[in-house]
């Protein structure tokens, strides 16, 4: 358990804010408090190079693409065009922001969980916003609205490597289009279309290596993409460590740098966004210290056990 998770579990909630004096510390006991009181146990899961590459974090110029390196791995995504009512093609740009995630999070987690590539749109995704705290109304609506067109859109390509191969999957996420109703109210259950089928190259490669996380965690740091990238990493490399392993800051600059030009405004942000996703983690072991990230082995967000009840 972290730190400030035993703080809370010895002296509650109100004594460990009492105890600090920094307002962003209160701010993080108090996420860190709602999660152990969290009694939901759903499971969320995602593709394992989304644990090592990510979206952007903010909009880029529509026709351009993104490319980012992780680990042995490289994605790019590229821009895309769908069609319009009346005719023609509108071109969407790469996705981007917690939005994009959150959506490509849950078009993987039911897939995985129906064992299918078409997943259920409509009212069971406005559900499961509404679960995660992103009621479908407003700026929100446009903005769900605006990413799952990106999403339906962009193509994507992975390439993996190592020192004697370089492989690649190139495809789109989305076959069939994510097409919102102009109407969030819509009597349709917000969407035109009440399916949406995934590319079977995409969910061939998330059958084969998906990575459980926390679903309800992640609806605590819903707002701030870079935290869910972190928390998404962790969940993927600390249960699979055998002994303590650090990754130096040049490393980390590397996967989750992208906006930023020096290593040293890069790395504050990154210690704020980190702090955020161990708060929604308690059982992650996580050292900062001068070089680098000081990584433990831990358990997974979502234990093994519990993991196969749940995707039965």
């Amino acid at each position: 358990m972290g730190q400030l998770h035993r703080l809370i579990s010895q002296v509650g909630r109100e004594q460990a804010k009492a105890l600090q004096t920094d307002p962003e510390q209160r701010s993080l006991i108090d996420i860190a408090a709602a999660v152990l009181e969290e009694e939901r146990q759903e499971l969320g899961i995602t593709y394992s190079g989304f644990a090592l590459t990510a979206l952007p974090h903010r909009r880029l110029p529509d026709d351009q693409p993104w490319e980012r390196r992780g680990h042995r791995i490289r994605l790019l995504i590229e821009p895309g065009r769908l069609p319009v009512r009346g005719g023609g093609f509108k071109l969407y740009g790469v996705p981007y922001g917690s939005r994009a995630r959150m959506i490509l999070l849950y078009l993987q987690t039911r897939a995985l969980q129906t064992d299918s590539r078409e997943v259920e749109l409509g009212r069971s995704m406005h559900d499961w916003l509404d679960r995660m705290g992103l009621s479908v109304g407003g700026q929100t609506y446009r903005d769900i609205r605006e990413q799952a067109s990106r999403i339906a859109a962009c193509n994507l390509t992975f390439a993996w490597e190592d020192a004697n191969s370089l492989g690649f999957e190139k495809d789109s996420i989305v076959k069939g289009g994510i097409h919102f109703s102009s109407e969030h109210n819509s009597p349709q259950g917000t969407l035109w279309e009440d399916r949406v089928l995934l590319s079977e190259a995409f969910f061939r490669e998330l059958k084969a290596h998906p990575v459980p996380i926390w679903e309800p965690a992640l609806r605590h740091i819903q707002n701030n993409s870079t935290s869910i990238d972190i928390y998404i990493w962790l969940a993927y490399r600390l249960h699979s460590l055998s002994k303590s392993t650090t990754i130096t800051w040049p490393a980390v600059f590397e996967q989750f740098g992208a906006g930023y030009a020096r290593l040293r405004d890069f790395r504050k942000r990154f210690i704020e966004a980190l702090q955020l996703a161990l708060a929604v983690y308690p059982d992650a072991r996580v050292d900062v210290e001068e070089h680098g990230l000081l990584l433990h082995p831990s358990p997974p967000p979502i234990p093994e056990r519990k993991m196969a009840q749940l995707m039965r």
